[in-house]
């Protein structure tokens, strides 16, 4: 069960732990660096609607650990009490959940290390993954945790390059939203790109006055494209730019290499599973910078959100998944038991028995907080039909 402290902290560690072990569930995956949100919590008393700190941790970190960019702690559950109390409670497996380099504080404070557009204009949302320090930033929040707790394993988010769209607060477009625009505007040409791609011999300053050239032309004229044709003339872009192409597969190594430092920086029986990104279906991540078979080969986990309204659609995705990993490491998968997504107990037991019977036996599901009482009974029921197997 994918967790935040203030849910277990409220409801109580041992009493929410008692109340998940009755339906089958046997490992917690708790939020220890995270964003900002505006959460509906069904089954809270108090705090119906709950807005986190954004960008803090949830654990006491060392701020020895890390250079320029440093966490920052969470003012009521920075102390990480509730992860220490979980990773206390025997016969529990814990894992922390990490979400690294989307982090609005950090991104605005140091905007040197932040995302940025063909324009210059910083993405402050995003820390780049080509940024020395915000890759130290990441690589010590995942050695800090694993280092001062007793996790089993954490689970990386937001290791790569974010899409243009983000739901920031008051986010505001009066041009009608496409592919090919939200994916040229979501390239970032921070020097650090620029250098790392130049050194692969790719001619990142004429890529970057093209896509701004182009961007600018469309967004000053009178044309809209429909999604058929965006989505069309996008790929058309990467198949026919040379330096589009490879400036893309640059942005994969950049990302497969960051998670090849986390895994070889924490201990070496942590378990590293790598949520490649929430794009529907998850083959999309690749234009995040998640190259599935080299982050299979670098961590040894992919822990995919299959975050999808039928059971159909969950098979189609887990199939893609095994094609692009080539059955090397392991699949995790996670379901969402809830409006958007599986909205009746039929569906998430077909949900859980597509993922087992498709070789998915670590499953994970989102999020306690955010679940009815009758989502939980939901699991329970999936996870007993597949346990008599």
């Amino acid at each position: 069960m994918f967790s935040y402290s203030w849910d277990l902290a409220e409801n109580g560690v041992a009493k929410t732990v008692n109340e998940l072990s009755k339906i089958g569930i046997n490992s917690i995956t708790l939020a220890s660096s995270y964003h900002a949100g505006k959460f509906l919590r069904p089954k809270s008393a108090t705090n119906k609607v709950y807005f986190p700190e954004d960008g803090t941790v949830y654990f006491k970190s060392d701020a020895a650990k890390y250079g320029a960019i440093k966490p920052i702690p969470n003012s009521i559950y920075g102390d990480g009490q509730v992860l220490r109390e979980l990773t206390e409670t025997k016969g529990l497996s814990v894992s922390a959940w990490l979400v690294l380099l989307h982090n609005t504080p950090l991104g605005t404070k140091h905007q040197d290390s932040a995302v940025q557009n063909a324009f210059g204009d910083p993405y402050i949302y995003a820390l780049c993954p080509s940024a020395p320090e915000a890759r130290a930033y990441a690589i010590g929040l995942a050695k800090d945790v694993t280092e001062s707790y007793e996790v089993d394993g954490i689970s990386i988010e937001s290791i790569g390059f974010p899409p243009y769209e983000h739901g920031f607060h008051h986010e505001m477009s009066h041009v009608r939203p496409n592919k090919w625009l939200s994916q040229s505007l979501g390239l970032c040409f921070c020097k650090y790109c620029v250098a790392g791609a130049e050194k692969l011999n790719i001619d990142a300053k004429a890529l970057k006055a093209r896509i701004a050239i182009n961007i600018h032309n469309y967004l000053e004229g009178d044309i809209d494209y429909e999604n058929d044709m965006a989505d069309a003339l996008w790929l058309a872009d990467v198949a026919s730019d040379p330096d589009l192409h490879k400036f893309l597969e640059f942005r994969s190594g950049v990302v497969t290499s960051l998670a090849k430092e986390i895994r070889q920086g924490v201990r070496k029986d942590i378990e590293v599973a790598i949520i490649p990104s929430v794009a529907r279906p998850s083959g999309g991540a690749w234009y995040e910078g998640t190259d599935f078979k080299a982050m299979a080969k670098t961590t040894g986990v992919i822990e995919a959100c299959f975050y999808e309204p039928t059971i159909g659609r969950i098979k189609g995705d887990l199939a893609d998944i095994k094609n692009r990993t080539d059955n090397i490491g392991k699949i995790k998968g996670i379901l969402r038991p809830a409006f958007p997504d599986l909205t009746s107990e039929e569906e998430v037991v077909g949900a859980v028995r597509a993922l087992w019977e498709g070789g998915v036996k670590d499953i994970g599901f989102y999020n306690y907080g955010h679940i009815r009482s009758q989502s939980l009974n939901w699991i329970g029921k999936a996870l007993a039909s597949v346990s008599k197997k």
